[in-house]
């Protein structure tokens, strides 16, 4: 905007719906999940890719076009899981080390959904994954959207030195409520400064 119109822009982003997911106390976490549809652009590829070759567990929740070719590059390690419930795709979220989201989205809603559930996102360095991953605190990035360098970041990945609190005081920045609140305020803020200028 500031480029093409030469504004200043206000960035309100997304609600989500944060309260629905929530971190399970003593829990003993296992392998890494990624959710979202099936699509080239999402890259679910390259998480299937790298679990299957590092032989690490990965849940794969959703469907979409691109199904069956990761059905088919998947190895052992890798679980689809194509109808999962809400309660279902919470618990997932709630047991995994960490969330994958190796695609460039202009949010990204289910990283901050994993991050309400107490789990960390190991994410492709670029859209709005910037705006929520903090390295050591809220995730880690990788730097190149290839199999190679996700690889790299699942074998440097440290669970341990990770806190839930700060995921779900990450995620809560962006809860629904707070996406009405700012909605309101700019529309508030814009129909004043509209009748001052008239």
């Amino acid at each position: 905007i500031k480029k093409y119109y030469g504004r200043d822009s206000v960035v309100i982003h997304p609600p989500v719906d944060v309260e629905r997911f929530k971190p399970m106390e003593n829990v003993s976490r296992r392998g890494y999940v990624i959710t979202g549809r099936q699509t080239p652009y999402k890259c679910i590829d390259l998480a299937v890719a790298a679990c299957t070759k590092l032989v690490l567990p990965l849940e794969v929740i959703g469907r979409g076009p691109e199904h069956s070719k990761l059905v088919k590059m998947a190895g052992p390690s890798v679980n689809f899981v194509t109808n999962a419930s809400d309660k279902k795709l919470a618990q997932c979220l709630a047991v995994a080390q960490a969330f994958i989201f190796p695609g460039v989205d202009d949010f990204g809603i289910s990283a901050v959904e994993a991050l309400a559930a107490g789990t960390p996102v190991i994410a492709y360095k670029a859209g709005g994954a910037l705006d929520y991953i903090k390295p050591g605190e809220t995730g880690s990035f990788f730097d190149n959207q290839t199999t190679e360098s996700l690889e790299q970041a699942l074998k440097n990945f440290q669970p341990k030195h990770y806190q839930s609190k700060k995921f779900q005081t990450a995620a809560k920045q962006y809860d629904a409520k707070k996406f009405h609140s700012s909605l309101a305020a700019f529309i508030q803020e814009r129909l004043t400064k509209s009748g001052d200028n008239t």
